[in-house]
């Protein structure tokens, strides 16, 4: 657990919740682990903003409270790489909540999405109405990182890694994914500018775009 300087000293529930996650940096570190483990370099480009001393510092807690898991990969590369424990996974419900209850809110930022930060995004807003029966994987390349999208049973799996059997497969960086899923843009001027490649029926990437709503606005 955290020092005793940093601890509510409150025995409910939620104040002990905030212990173990509620330092500035913590849940959003929780959040690009969520799709699939890291390397210390791969957390700083989807966090660039605290310093890596401090970015240190929240992994440490989050080892200590028994949420982030942290080993080496198999030589020759002995890279320390970062995972969310059973007990950190049991978090992404309540911030998939927490982010669709945020997403409600003005944005006051400039800066773009994170990868992770935009798949996490594009989880809160999934319609299992509009995938219905639908199941099919596509692979997905963001910002060279790669992953896999699964749509099965009404859910939605997002996950850092190479898709098995995609029905297409599609590259393109964080920016424009946003504006394809979540503003409207148009599919065929993305791949005519040359900011999506696809490989594969470009309507089965039509049909994986309008599986996401826009956000609701919070009302007063």
């Amino acid at each position: 657990m955290l020092g005793v300087s940093r601890t509510y000293n409150d025995p409910c529930g939620i104040a002990r919740a905030l212990d173990a996650v509620g330092e500035r940096w913590a849940l959003l570190v929780v959040r690009e682990l969520l799709l699939g483990p890291k390397r210390f370099n791969q957390l700083r480009r989807g966090l660039p903003g605290p310093s890596p001393n401090v970015l240190s510092q929240r992994l440490r807690d989050l080892e200590q409270a028994g949420i982030v898991r942290r080993y080496e990969l198999e030589p020759p590369a002995r890279v320390p790489v970062y995972e969310l424990t059973e007990r950190g996974r049991a978090l992404e419900p309540i911030l998939l909540e927490l982010g669709r209850w945020g997403s409600q809110e003005p944005i006051a930022s400039s800066a773009e999405l994170s990868p992770d930060a935009l798949l996490i995004a594009m989880k809160t807003t999934f319609s299992a109405r509009a995938a219905r029966d639908l199941d099919a994987e596509w692979g997905l390349i963001l910002d060279s990182e790669r992953y896999r999208v699964g749509v099965r049973a009404g859910a939605v799996d997002i996950a850092r890694g190479r898709a098995d059997h995609p029905v297409a497969s599609l590259e393109t960086d964080a920016a424009t994914l946003r504006s394809l899923v979540f503003t409207g843009a148009s599919l065929a001027d993305a791949i005519s500018r040359g900011m999506l490649a696809v490989s594969g029926p470009k309507r089965t990437v039509a049909r994986l775009f309008g599986l996401f709503s826009r956000p609701a606005k919070l009302k007063p």
